[in-house]
Parts: structure tokens; sequence; C-alpha cells
């Protein structure tokens, strides 16, 4: 990682990062614990650790990575998120724009509000997801 990326990450933990990770680790948690979730909490958790530390890296559809659908990026995976979307999606996207309006109010904060913007958009629509290098 790189030393702008390594303090872009220290900067988005500090100004609410943090709680937004916290909320996806919350919502990878509750679909474990009814182990009818668990696609969508693997989901959720690598999300929450995208959404701790985003700076350097990037949410890419698997499909372009592997050029050949699978069970997330095929019509299993809309599927999947749209249930997911019913489940959890909405809200942590809610708190992703909420934080992202907050955010933009200062000069500082528009490159984290972009961010959070980013994060929303993952929220909303996970599976079939992948985190990769920037």
């Amino acid at each position: 990682m790189q030393p702008v990326s390594i303090l872009l990450n220290i900067l988005w933990i500090l100004i609410g990062g943090a709680w937004m990770a916290f909320g996806w680790l919350v919502a990878a948690i509750i679909m474990a614990i009814t182990i009818i979730g668990l696609p969508w909490a693997r989901a959720a958790f690598n999300i929450a650790v995208y959404t701790l530390l985003p700076f350097g890296s990037r949410a890419v559809n698997r499909y372009e990575i592997t050029g050949q659908e699978d069970i997330g990026t095929g019509p299993l995976g809309v599927i999947g998120n749209l249930i997911w979307l019913i489940l959890a999606g909405w809200w942590l996207a809610l708190g992703h724009l909420i934080t992202a309006v907050l955010l933009a109010i200062t000069i500082i904060g528009i490159p984290f509000a972009w961010a959070h913007l980013k994060l929303a958009g993952i929220a909303l629509w996970p599976i079939g997801k992948t985190i990769v290098p920037a």
C-alpha cells in the first residue's frame, strides 16, 4: 500500500469509516447466525474489510476478473442481491449516504464522501463483487 493510501485510510477510520465497517460486520454476523445467510455473510465480511480500508483497493465484478460467470455473477447472484437489498442492503446504503452528506459539508471531507457514495452502491448489490488492489 502506498503512503498516500495509508494516510487516507487512517483519516478515513478516524472520520467515519470505522462505524460503517462495524455496520457491515454486524450484518455479516447476523447473516452467519441464521446459517441460511452464510453466502451473504461472506460477502458482507469482505466488504467490511474493504469499508475499513477502502483507499488503495477497489471493488469489481468477479466476471471482469475471471471472464466467466459463477454463482454470484449469474442469475442466482441477482436473486441473492435482491434478497440482500431487502434484508440489509438498504440500511447499510442509508448509513453510507448519511455519512457522505455529513462529510460533504466540509471541503476536506469531500473525497471521503465520494468513497461513501461508492460504498453505498456496493451496499445495495454486493454479491458477485471482489476486492482488488487499485
